[in-house]
């Protein structure tokens, strides 16, 4: 690039993700600001505004083509079924909210423990377009409180679940074994067991890469409650569906948010490792191919999604730092915090094609995984549910090792636990 170029203005409107990525990084390499106009239907009375003009977001630099949906099979599938979303307040759950209204459900229940974040989405639902065309049911529920939700199948028998309900935070769970387990497991347990109970026709279940070869109690809950509810397909009609997937753009209390507030409070960002990679998706990207998978399920699968290329957070901070027009080590500093508990440098997602079975869709596959007796699940789960009584940290991820062999616990406590691998000579 020639002259002295400070700004560089991106009006084109249906430009494609790859081509934005190229601009903004060979702008970005030059120290040029970038920005964005906004799309035409956002420009006040028909005419743009100077200061409607905005930076461009490090999502942009993240997102990818839009994805194409079977809508027919997806439409046959939700229209006219009463679908229960529960953790439907959550960045997953609200978004799975928003995609399936489209396909007009005869009931759409959406069910949260958190009251202000489920009140939030209450008062967004009520200006939606599709929201007037048919009937929502905001339900305050426990998803451990089984006599909560046996009301809620009782009253409204859902025929589709969607179970994004779920602690998800690393640190905060490598802490709080028992309440991990109370929630991950005896949670989605609940809730699946009422789904046989009452017939539901299926239950799709949103998981986490962080369930393959877990290194944390969170991943390691998530991977149990996969076992658990795959097990369960060899009983009744219910299929049982899983979908796995990594970080989610913007997420609550993921690195993307946690980077701007840090970034307009002047504070240096924290990154815990220089080398630490994530596979990131936009939160509609992750929905959409929800949808997808759980429509094209049979039941017993367990599916990924193609994630793209892994991300170096590192680099990720370093972007945001100059999409924000900082200079790196003048305005702003990168602090090295060091490993948390329980987290892996490089997430896992089994999307090769020797532990993966393709499908119709190129962006999601069947990961081929162990299976399960249902009947000793069963027993075994009941075990580590009943330990939660005792309060006993170290018991209870003693059990959890023993039902995932492959956990293996990271700059943990619980490392001294790991059940010792056998040595081939």
């Amino acid at each position: 690039m020639k002259g002295n170029i400070k700004n560089l203005i991106i009006a084109i409107q249906n430009i494609s993700p790859e081509r934005k990525q190229y601009i903004v990084e060979s702008s970005l390499k030059h120290n040029i600001r970038v920005l964005n106009v906004p799309p035409v239907r956002s420009w006040i009375n028909g005419s743009l505004s100077f200061k409607q003009i905005r930076k461009v977001n490090i999502e942009d630099l993240l997102g990818r083509d839009p994805i194409q949906l079977h809508l027919e099979k997806i439409k046959e599938e939700l229209t006219g079924k009463v679908i229960l979303v529960t953790g439907a307040a959550g960045s997953i759950g609200s978004e799975i909210v928003r995609q399936i209204l489209p396909f007009h459900p005869k009931l759409l229940v959406i069910l949260d423990i958190a009251e202000s974040p489920l009140y939030e989405l209450e008062l967004e639902l009520k200006d939606h377009p599709e929201t007037k065309m048919q009937r929502v049911e905001m339900v305050i529920g426990d998803i451990r409180n089984a006599e909560r939700m046996r009301n809620v199948f009782r009253t409204f028998r859902p025929e589709i679940i969607f179970h994004a309900a779920a602690y998800k935070h690393v640190p905060v769970m490598e802490l709080n074994p028992s309440e991990s387990i109370l929630n991950n497991v005896l949670g989605t347990k609940t809730v699946a067991d009422l789904a046989i109970e009452y017939d539901a026709k299926k239950f799709v279940m949103i998981s986490t890469d962080k369930a393959v070869n877990p290194t944390n109690i969170m991943g390691a809950t998530k991977r149990i409650a996969e076992i658990y509810t795959q097990a369960m397909n060899q009983l009744g009609k219910t299929r049982f569906i899983t979908t796995r997937f990594g970080n989610v753009l913007g997420s609550n209390g993921s690195v993307i948010p946690r980077f701007k507030k840090q970034i307009d409070a002047g504070q240096p960002l924290t990154v815990t490792h220089p080398d630490i990679t994530r596979y990131f998706m936009t939160i509609s990207e992750a929905c959409q191919l929800v949808l997808e998978a759980g429509t094209l399920g049979n039941g017993g699968e367990i599916f990924i999604f193609d994630m793209g290329q892994p991300v170096r957070i590192d680099d990720l901070a370093k972007k945001m730092i100059q999409l924000s027009g900082l200079e790196l080590g003048k305005d702003i500093q990168i602090n090295y915090t060091g490993i948390r508990p329980g987290e892996k440098l490089y997430e896992e997602l089994l999307a090769n094609e020797e532990n993966t079975i393709p499908t119709h869709h190129k962006k999601i596959m069947i990961a081929k995984v162990k299976e399960y007796d249902y009947t000793s699940v069963k027993e075994e789960i009941a075990q580590l549910i009943a330990l939660f009584h005792e309060q006993n940290n170290e018991a209870i991820v003693r059990k959890m090792k023993e039902i995932v062999p492959e956990f293996l616990s990271k700059n943990s406590e619980f490392e001294k636990l790991d059940i010792p691998t056998t040595v081939q000579h």
